[in-house]
């Protein structure tokens, strides 16, 4: 059996993680040899980058604009290395301004075969996006179980392969005792906080979580608070939550088993929207969330939104019941009631984490060896 030659391509530290699970699924099926573009995960998986992942993480206009000209000239000497070597197959992950613009010119000047791991989210806003990538690659591999209708009806192959956070370890009851104990909480209710991990995010969120944080303490006096610090955000988090009603006990970014065991230990949480509700369902920790965009990003989306919850256990789930307080309805005495709501029931929530968790593929095989079996599947079909 011949050795299949993968280019790979990641641009930030989620698809760094994703990449070297597939690589190591890759690894265990067939004979493997790597190039590309990643970070020190896939490094030890055999990947030597063309330069480093770390020029690619970048995000926000103002951050882009300045390595402009820089991006073009990476994005066409990591075309240029593909076309050269010639893989069976380019396995792009993630990081579409960067990758998809790699595509372009690969597709252009052959007919090499392109699989994009993480499929755009076409069922929240902008659809059309399911169209335009189908001339631009010729297989994607999906995190979430919804999502291959949407490229198949443009003929496009699309794989569910499981979410990450499906093999993700959680905290063990001992661990949970002991982070009680190392922070003298004992039995009292404990609250997640979660405000985010860019800045943007924590700075509108900041005073919102605080004031629905204090008053919700006043209906629970006894309550306590951890919130686990994103390592780029800690000095915003600090400072803003010196000012808070509440005095949350931080965890540094660096205490991995803290934050662990915080996840778990929790008896429920406020968070920002985004994958970490999927991190809260793992632990079986009922939530509710809360969320604000930039005032024109926010008018922008509302046009544009195809989906009426945009918390991923609702979605994959096919349910509503984690509160949602979005925009406007991002006020701190109704967070406050929710929080109390969740704390009185927490049950309410139980069978819709599990689902979520079941049909991510928790207890089945592990995403990156399912997304290993896909990608060959693919290159064998084209054949």
């Amino acid at each position: 059996m011949s050795t299949v030659k993968v280019f790979i391509i990641a641009g930030e530290q989620s698809g760094d993680a994703l990449g070297a699970a597939a690589m190591k699924g890759l690894k265990s099926l067939r004979d493997v040899d790597f190039k590309g573009v990643g970070g020190p995960l896939m490094a030890q998986q055999g990947l030597d980058s063309l330069f480093p992942m770390d020029e690619l993480s970048l995000m926000g206009v103002l951050e882009i604009l300045p390595k402009y000209f820089h991006l073009k000239r990476r994005i066409k000497e990591t075309a240029e290395a593909a076309l050269a070597w010639h893989p069976d197959v380019i396995l792009t992950i993630d990081s579409p301004d960067f990758c998809l613009r790699v595509a372009d010119i690969v597709k252009a000047r052959s007919d090499l075969r392109i699989c994009h791991y993480v499929a755009p989210t076409v069922w929240a806003w902008r659809p059309e996006r399911a169209a335009k990538m189908a001339t631009k690659v010729d297989q994607v591999l999906a995190l979430f179980p919804f999502e291959p209708p949407y490229f198949e009806a443009h003929d496009l192959r699309c794989d569910f392969v499981g979410h990450p956070v499906a093999t993700d370890v959680v905290a063990s009851d001992d661990e949970v005792t002991e982070f009680r104990s190392a922070f003298q909480i004992g039995d009292a209710p404990l609250v997640l906080v979660l405000p985010g991990s860019r800045r943007g995010e924590v700075a509108r969120l900041s005073d919102d979580f605080g004031q629905a944080l204090g008053t919700f303490a006043k209906m629970h006096p006894d309550a306590r608070f951890v919130l686990p610090m994103a390592g780029p955000v800690a000095d915003l988090v600090r400072e803003k939550t010196v000012q808070w009603p509440v005095k949350p006990i931080l965890i540094s970014a660096s205490d991995k088993a803290s934050k662990r065991a915080a996840f778990k230990a929790a008896d429920l949480a406020l968070a920002a929207s985004g994958t970490v509700s999927l991190e809260l369902a793992a632990n079986q920790t009922p939530m509710v969330i809360a969320y604000k965009m930039q005032w024109l990003t926010q008018k922008i989306v509302e046009r544009k939104l195809l989906i009426d919850t945009v918390t991923l256990v609702n979605l994959v789930s096919d349910t509503r019941v984690v509160p949602e307080f979005l925009a406007k309805e991002c006020d701190p005495a109704q967070i406050a009631i929710a929080l109390d709501d969740v704390l009185q029931n927490p049950k309410a929530q139980e069978a819709a984490l599990d689902l979520t968790m079941q049909r991510l593929g928790q207890g089945g095989e592990a995403p990156g060896l399912r997304a290993a079996r896909a990608i060959l599947d693919g290159l064998n079909t084209s054949t």
